[in-house]
């Protein structure tokens, strides 16, 4: 290597220690910050984006359009478009009966602190139908079991169902999903329970390992049923509180009102309607939970509803009516050899007046039939004007699922119906096995 060729090392070697030491003087990686301006404006912070959120945050008037949160997915999307096409003329019964009882709904579940979209689920329970009953028999705007809905202090016997009361049901309802939703703390959830039972939804939280229902619904740990009951509760909540968005209208209907009577002996609801100046189907329906057309006689202040403004000329025909027009009523079980004749005689009243109350189409009675009977009648004095039947009872048609060792007879006996109405029913069914589905149409009196 010449001279030449030594020194031009030299120099870049020293220049390269230089710089290196300067690096180590500074510290490593130093940085210079460019001055704000220097920033290109498309990449500043949205600091305008920010304060408008901010605002809509702070905004006290900010009415949120769901009280339990909404989602639209395909499953959502699906059954709002079934309610607007196939299922539509239904919805929109369902929404003409909604604006009956929907304020009344509200204002408990507002005064149990419950969100006040709850009362949508007795939508697709019932269409908030009181006299629903479903296959399985559950009844009411709620569709309870006779076991829940005594689990919630609802009375049911003979003589009354509340379960088809709009206001106890409702009451009875609002504890039901708030028991549901201190066990789950998530409404999805609650109101999947309120459908399948909870220990149900227990299990399959347990198996999927998630408190998500849209997991749930993945998986095959709950029914189909269920899988659907969510999607539909959220489309019909979607479509019910902005009907016109989806082509659906609005109807003018009466909310639920009345006035309040105490009976204090059991009186026909015919002789009561004569007194409110109303029809005896006007009665009825305010009172849904009665099952016969009688007061309950078990009650020494039983609590009635009357149409709105009538109490003050009720309350004065009422006590105008003597005391042996206000008939007594005895529940009698029929046994074998007894006639309308010996029950009359019995009872001390008339073949013709147990055959006309009981809406009975011959003279005939069967063994292990129950019949009302009015006692105490005076034959001379008794006004029986307003006993004609008329309405005495509304028919529903229902899914039987049929019971192991049930025949067609045996079912027949059970609902009070021939073996022909029930072959009519079911385009002429021969045989019937356990677990299979038929259609009946019953009184709901007798439910």
């Amino acid at each position: 290597m010449n001279l030449k060729n030594t020194l031009i090392l030299l120099i870049i070697s020293i220049v390269f220690l230089v710089s290196i030491q300067a690096v180590h003087a500074n510290g490593p990686y130093p940085i210079t910050w460019a001055p704000e301006d220097a920033i290109p404006p498309q990449l500043k912070p949205p600091t305008e984006d920010v304060a408008q959120l901010d605002e809509v945050i702070d905004d006290s008037a900010y009415v949120k359009p769901y009280d339990i949160p909404m989602i639209l997915n395909d499953s959502v999307e699906s059954h709002i478009e079934y309610f607007k096409t196939r299922g539509r003329e239904r919805f929109q019964v369902w929404l003409d009966r909604s604006e009956r009882y929907i304020p009344m709904m509200k204002k408990i579940f507002k005064e149990k602190n419950l969100p006040e979209d709850l009362v949508y689920v007795s939508m697709i329970e019932s269409g908030f139908n009181p006299y629903a009953v479903s296959w399985c028999r559950a009844v009411g705007a709620w569709q309870f079991m006779a076991a829940t809905g005594k689990l919630y202090g609802l009375k049911i016997d003979w003589w009354i169902d509340e379960r088809k009361d709009p206001i106890k049901s409702t009451m009875a309802a609002a504890e039901h999903l708030k028991d549901l939703h201190g066990i789950f703390g998530s409404w999805p959830l609650a109101l999947a329970s309120y459908n399948a039972g909870a220990g149900k939804v227990q299990r399959a939280v347990l198996r999927t390992h998630s408190d998500d229902f849209w997991d749930l619904k993945a998986s095959r740990y709950i029914k189909p049923e269920t899988k659907n009951y969510i999607p539909k509760y959220m489309a019909a909540t979607i479509i019910a509180k902005n009907p016109e968005a989806y082509g659906f209208t609005i109807s003018n209907v009466e909310p639920f009102k009345y006035d309040e009577v105490v009976i204090e002996e059991s009186t026909d609801l015919r002789l009561i309607a004569r007194c409110a100046g109303c029809n005896y189907q006007d009665v009825k329906e305010l009172n849904p939970e009665i099952k016969r057309w009688v007061t309950p006689p078990q009650y020494d202040k039983y609590t009635l509803r009357i149409p709105s403004g009538t109490k003050e000329a009720f309350l004065a025909n009422y006590a105008a009516i003597p005391p042996e027009q206000k008939i007594k009523w005895e529940r009698h079980e029929v046994k074998k050899g007894e006639t309308l004749s010996s029950l009359a005689k019995q009872y001390n009243t008339k073949p013709e007046a147990i055959r006309d109350i009981n809406g009975l189409k011959k003279g005939r009675i069967s063994p292990g039939k129950h019949l009302l009977i009015p006692i105490d009648i005076n034959d001379k004095n008794s006004d029986l004007s307003y006993l004609t039947m008329g309405q005495t009872a509304k028919q529903q048609q229902i899914l039987y699922r049929v019971k192991r060792g049930e025949t067609l007879n045996r079912i027949a006996k059970k609902h009070n119906v021939t073996i022909a109405d029930i072959r009519e029913w079911n385009k002429g069914i021969g045989t019937v096995r356990a677990g299979q589905k038929i259609k009946l149409v019953v009184d709901t009196d007798q439910i």
